[in-house]
């Protein structure tokens, strides 16, 4: 089922609802008004071209998240939606942006590979051409073995390139993925009765006296360590994924001072490289890396604009979605689409002149990608919590949010939540480099009737009041 037959599934059931606090005009009347003004004068692919296209890659504290929130503010101020502004937040870590990147090997071919940057990497000191040097690392290793490890290889990495780790051979899938899910793979997700994905087979339990194995943070903390002490240049890891797809996030530390300039490569590039070396020939490679801090991203941003309500002014009904992205890729399905659509369909209700009873408040949210930091904080700023409420708690109407996950803003106690999540399903297309988002844009007609649909169920929701 396409975007387009659910929204207009779910607007046909809307329209027989009062949905205004204003009678003017019929339901009929009203869907036919917001069909015209999304299918005439449609600004969505607009928003996600500036959002995407211009502003691009907007990591979390980065000049070019905050470039795309003051965008965002000035455009929903140019459609009359009032109270826009940024609100701050402490982010805690310093902003970081990759300037430039070149990847190359040098010896025994000549030939660019397909990398991206490691965020919160420090950059190289100009071009730096070093012979590769793989690091076989022990699977699941204790404290002692690792140490044991690191002893041995250190006198190896000194001045080399340093691929961290085993090639990853990802089996060759001759049936290409499902562009969407079928009907009983979203009533498994998201019916009424979802059931539970496949488990994992679980991690042996060691014996009762057997030293601990490491977790996988703990080695990759520990091997940036290693690396940065014995003198390597650069870490290359192993994308890990097919059709050259990078996924490209996060030294998790967030300090450059703590890691190496730091790479994830192609799965092709680096099993070539992997198996030249494996052929006891030498491999020569070269880098230039650029990368800039920005001490003060360690304030970041959430975007907030709103349509006053009329006599429930002080009641808040919310739609949003995060604003932040990965910076491997430009961010349009995750999640400059959702702010697009939340955008649009504010705006339709303020070009047709609508006024609902309650506050209709747009947030488009940073610090999601890094663990939902952007949201937890507004809730704890104006809602507080079940056990501690703020004033704003028992106003708190019900949230809108487009995007794949969310965190769930409380309901009044006594009123049942009406949170809706839209659920994008992304494309599998990926160019070069990102599942998030260096995607096609372009389909139009699925993204306005998204925003019908937005526009008329927030109206629903804006129309009954909480039971006492």
């Amino acid at each position: 089922m396409t975007n387009r037959s659910v929204a207009l599934s779910l607007i046909l059931s809307l329209v027989c609802l009062p949905v205004l606090g204003q009678t003017s005009a019929s339901d009929t009347d009203l869907l036919a008004r917001i069909r015209k003004e999304e299918g005439e004068h449609s600004q969505i692919m607009k928003t996600i071209h500036m959002l995407a296209d211009v502003y691009g890659p907007r990591l979390t504290g980065s000049p070019n998240h905050k470039n795309a929130a003051e965008w965002a503010i000035k455009q929903m101020k140019s459609w009359g939606l009032e109270n826009a502004h940024l609100e701050p937040w402490d982010f805690g870590h310093p902003g970081w942006l990759n300037e430039r990147l070149t990847a190359h090997v040098i010896s025994p071919v000549k030939d660019p590979l397909v990398c991206e940057v490691l965020s919160w990497t420090p950059g190289t000191k100009g071009t730096v051409q070093a012979k590769a040097y793989q690091l076989f690392l022990p699977e699941r290793p204790t404290q002692d073995q690792l140490t044991a490890f690191f002893a041995k290889e250190k006198t190896k990495v000194r001045g080399k390139i340093v691929l961290a780790g085993r090639h990853t051979v990802v089996p060759i899938s001759l049936t290409p993925p499902a562009k969407r899910l079928t009907d009983e793979q979203a009533q498994q997700r998201f019916g009424p009765n979802p059931r539970p994905f496949p488990q994992p087979s679980p991690t042996p339990t060691p014996a009762a006296n057997a030293p601990r194995p490491l977790t996988n943070r703990q080695i990759d903390e520990q091997l940036d360590t290693f690396l940065k002490d014995n003198g390597a240049f650069v870490r290359v890891n192993d994308a890990g994924r097919e059709f050259r797809q990078i996924r490209a996030f996060n030294n998790r530390t967030f300090d450059v001072d703590k890691a190496l300039p730091t790479v994830v490569m192609s799965n092709e590039d680096y099993g070539r490289i992997t198996r030249i070396l494996a052929d006891g020939t030498a491999v020569v490679l070269e880098f230039n890396i650029v990368n800039s801090v920005y001490p003060e991203g360690t304030t970041s941003y959430n975007t907030i604009a709103e349509i006053p309500g009329s006599d429930k002014a002080n009641e808040v009904i919310m739609l949003g979605g995060h604003l932040d992205s990965w910076h491997a890729a430009t961010g349009a399905t995750d999640n400059a689409i959702g702010c697009a659509i939340m955008m649009e369909a504010a705006r339709i209700l303020k070009t047709l002149g609508v006024r609902p009873r309650r506050t209709i408040r747009v947030a488009l949210w940073s610090g999601e990608e890094e663990g939902l930091l952007g949201s937890i904080a507004y809730v704890k700023q104006h809602f507080g919590s079940f056990e501690n409420p703020k004033p704003g708690y028992e106003k708190f109407g019900g949230y809108f949010n487009s995007a794949a996950t969310s965190i769930l803003i409380p309901a009044p106690a006594g009123c049942a939540a009406r949170v809706c999540l839209v659920r994008r399903r992304r494309p599998t297309s990926c160019v070069r480099s990102s599942s998030h988002s260096k995607t096609t844009v372009s389909s139009a007609p699925r993204r306005r009737a998204v925003a019908i649909w937005a526009a008329l169920t927030i109206l629903r929701s804006t129309r009954p009041a909480c039971p006492a």
